[in-house]
């Protein structure tokens, strides 16, 4: 098994524990959906996708686990690492860099580095794909998104 499905097998753990099925079902779609369209923007920019992944995989983690999504990009980039470290496969600089990421992921309009953007990117771009209706906060960067993808809005 790889370290990435390692990752999978407990971010799952952690899901099955949610006791209120809509709000698991919610984590379930938009964890996955931010962690697969992070390998997609990886691909498009030549980063590493399995970190990108695992970004998108752990962003919200401590929001879906505890139900409480107050100050949740920094308590779960502390549990990003707990889980990672625990899971094993990544190294410390690895670590560091998805949890850095998922740190300053509410930070939309604020630039950081490159695994930050591609996450603050994806999560913006699994909102509008999840439902295209719903009113995106975020325009100027999911416009930015769609325009490195060759699509319209």
């Amino acid at each position: 098994m790889n370290r990435l499905e390692n990752l999978r097998r407990e971010i799952d753990a952690i899901l099955s524990q949610q006791s209120n099925p809509e709000e698991r079902r919610v984590a379930y779609i938009h964890l996955y959906g931010v962690s697969t369209t992070c390998v997609l923007l990886a691909k498009k920019r030549g980063l590493d996708t399995t970190l990108s992944a695992a970004a998108g995989m752990l962003h919200d983690i401590a929001t879906y686990r505890t139900g409480d999504p107050s100050g949740h990009a920094k308590r779960s980039a502390l549990e990003a690492e707990e889980i990672l470290t625990r899971v094993g496969g990544f190294n410390r600089e690895e670590i560091q860099e998805v949890c850095s990421a998922i740190l300053t992921h509410s930070a939309k309009p604020a630039v950081h580095g490159p695994l930050a953007e591609l996450l603050k990117d994806a999560d913006v771009l699994e909102h509008h794909l999840y439902n295209p209706d719903f009113e995106v906060i975020w325009k100027e960067r999911l416009q930015r998104v769609f325009e490195e993808l060759g699509l319209e809005n």
